[in-house]
């Protein structure tokens, strides 16, 4: 919940500025609801993509304060967030409900970014693992190959959201090796070397390139470092190396 519509074009003028020079690299913003209009004819005619941060799964209904996935695509959205840990931890979403999610994206021609990712609490119990597997199986319950080479990825250690605290790569690369090989058993291993893994978790122009060094490690989720424009594009320069 960042950036007025004034301020997210703003970001964005400056992210086009610089972004020309950078082939070879996919590059996706999600603003707020309220700046999805703007940002996307900002964009228009570059080869930045536009996501939302959240959606509903019922096409439109009583439903107060929620976006369909509809009402994303009029907008041309071609992504959308979904399990974000934050809405997880904050608005009680569920795997069901985000498994739900996932499959209204996927009619509605939307590329899911799928959320996952342990607590602290959760990681020094020695039960990242089990919480990770538990989270990709149930939301991506019921999606076949097909439709799972659409879907990004993204491991996002709760831990390591908005404190500062980053997974060492070493710690990053474990995770997303369980995530691939984990789509491997629902599907097969082209699919899931197909499936791009992002991660999420204090990314910084610092420590970004030793992260998307890492073999499964594919992008990175970024939040803060996002809402400045030298800091991101440093982040996105750190990809092409």
């Amino acid at each position: 919940m960042n950036k007025t519509v004034a301020e997210a074009v703003a970001l964005i003028q400056e992210i086009k500025r610089d972004i020309a020079a950078c082939k070879g690299v996919d590059v996706v913003v999600c603003p707020p609801f309220t700046a999805l209009q703007a940002v996307g004819t900002a964009i228009a005619g570059t080869a930045i993509g536009l996501g939302a941060q959240n959606m509903y799964w019922e096409k439109s209904g009583a439903f107060t304060g929620e976006v369909s996935a509809e009402m994303l695509r009029e907008l041309y959205c071609h992504y959308v967030i979904i399990g974000h840990s934050e809405r997880r931890s904050l608005f009680g979403e569920t795997d069901a409900g985000v498994n739900r999610k996932v499959k209204t994206a996927l009619a509605s021609n939307l590329r899911p970014i799928v959320c996952v990712g342990e607590t602290l609490e959760q990681r020094k119990a020695g039960q990242t693992e089990a919480v990770v597997k538990t989270q990709v199986q149930q939301g991506l319950e019921g999606i076949g190959s097909d439709d799972l080479n659409t879907i990004i990825m993204a491991y996002e250690p709760v831990w390591a959201i908005g404190t500062g605290l980053t997974a060492t790569p070493a710690q990053a690369q474990e995770v997303h090796q369980l995530i691939r090989g984990l789509l491997k058993e629902m599907a097969d291993d082209k699919t899931a070397q197909a499936v791009r893994i992002q991660y999420g978790g204090s990314v910084k122009a610092a420590n970004a390139q030793e992260l998307f060094s890492q073999p499964d490690i594919d992008g990175g989720l970024i939040g803060g470092a996002s809402l400045d424009a030298a800091s991101f594009m440093a982040i996105i320069k750190a990809a092409l190396c």
